[in-house]
C-alpha cells in the first residue's frame, strides 16, 4: 500500500492497516520537492520509535534522474527498512547502478552486501521492452517487480478503457518477463478506489495472469486484495488431494497418479506444492 511519507495523518494510519508492505513514499505523491526531507525524516522517526515494528517497509524513492536519489538512499539505509521501490525504470542499467549504489552505501555502513532489496517499477514504454533485463540487472537484490499503470499510459499517449484492453498486454508481458526471472509480478494500482466491483473484476484478472499481489492505495481495497491472492479452501483441499495422489502412486511405483479420468503429471504436483507453500508463508506472516 503506498502511503505519502510526508502526510502525518496517513503516516498514522498506514501503520494499523494490515497491508503486507507499506510502500511510504517519497516521489510522485510528494510535493512539492521541499517537502521531500519531510517525507525521508517521518519514514526515520517512525521508524526508531518501533511504529513499524514487525512490517515490511519499502520506500519508494525518486529515479536516478531526479537529482533526489542519493539523500533517499543514503539517509534510509536503516535498520527496519527492508528495501526499496525504485521507479521510472527503463532498462536494465537503472536496476543495475541502482543496486551498485546500495552496495556502496552497505560497504560504507557496514551492512552486509545484499541486505536492502530492490522493487522495479514499470511505469514506461521503454521499461516493458526491457522487462526481461530490467527483471535480470540485479536478481540478488530484485524480489518482485510491479506495474504502475499512469504514467506508462502517459509515456504510451494512450487512452484508459473501462474493460482495461488498452492495459491487458502489457500486464502480461511484466507477469511473463518476472515470473521468467524467478521473481513475484505486483500488478497495478486501481485508480477508481471506491468501485470496489471494478476492484474485484480486475482482481480476478489479475490472479489468471499470474499476479501474485495488487498496489493498493486505499486500505479499503486491502480485504478483496487479500481475498484474491491468498489460497481459497477449495485450492487447499485440491491442492492436499494432488500431493496425496502423488505419494500414493509413488509407493507403488506408479509414474504418474489418476484421480478420476484425469493424469496427476508434475505440473500439477508443482502447482499444488506452490499453493500450500504460499498458504504457509501467508499464515506465518499473519502470525508475526
Amino acid at each position: 500500500m503506498f502511503v505519502p511519507a510526508h502526510n502525518d495523518k496517513l503516516m498514522e494510519s498506514a501503520f494499523t492497516s494490515n497491508a503486507d508492505v507499506l510502500l511510504l513514499d517519497i516521489e510522485d505523491s510528494v510535493q512539492p520537492d521541499s517537502k521531500k526531507q519531510k517525507a525521508r525524516d517521518n519514514i526515520i522517526q517512525y521508524i526508531q520509535n518501533n511504529k513499524f515494528k514487525n512490517r515490511k517497509i519499502f520506500p519508494r524513492v525518486n529515479d536516478r534522474e531526479s537529482g533526489h536519489l542519493l539523500k533517499d538512499v543514503y539517509q534510509l539505509t536503516i535498520d527496519g527498512i527492508e528495501g526499496f521501490m525504485y521507479p521510472k525504470a527503463k532498462k536494465g542499467e537503472d536496476i543495475y547502478f541502482f543496486g551498485k549504489l546500495l552496495e556502496t552505501i552497505e560497504a560504507e555502513k557496514g551492512f552486509p552486501i545484499g541486505t536492502f532489496k530492490i522493487i522495479p517499477l514499470i511505469e514506461t514504454t521503454g521499461a516493458i521492452i526491457n522487462i526481461k533485463e530490467i527483471c535480470e540487472a540485479c536478481l540478488n537484490r530484485t524480489i518482485a517487480v510491479a506495474f504502475g499503470c499512469e504514467d506508462y499510459m502517459t509515456d504510451l499517449q494512450g487512452k484508459h478503457d473501462a474493460d482495461g484492453q488498452s492495459i491487458f498486454s502489457v500486464r502480461s508481458i511484466i507477469a511473463i518477463g518476472a515470473r521468467a526471472a524467478g521473481i513475484i509480478p505486483i500488478d497495478t494500482v486501481h485508480i477508481k478506489i471506491h468501485d470496489l466491483e471494478d476492484l474485484e473484476k480486475n482482481l480476478a484478472i489479475a490472479k489468471k495472469l499470474g499476479f501474485e499481489g495488487m498496489l493498493v492505495l486505499n486500505p479499503k481495497e486491502l480485504p478483496l486484495v487479500h481475498k484474491y491472492f491468498s489460497p481459497t479452501d477449495e485450492e487447499i483441499e485440491w491442492a492436499n488431494e494432488i500431493i496425496k495422489h502423488s505419494i500414493e502412486a509413488e509407493k507403488k511405483g506408479q509414474g504418474v497418479a489418476v484421480i478420476g479420468d484425469k493424469f496427476v503429471g508434475p505440473p500439477m504436483v508443482k502447482m499444488a506444492n506452490d499453493i500450500l507453500l504460499k498458504y504457509k508463508k501467508i499464515n506465518e506472516y499473519d502470525h508475526i
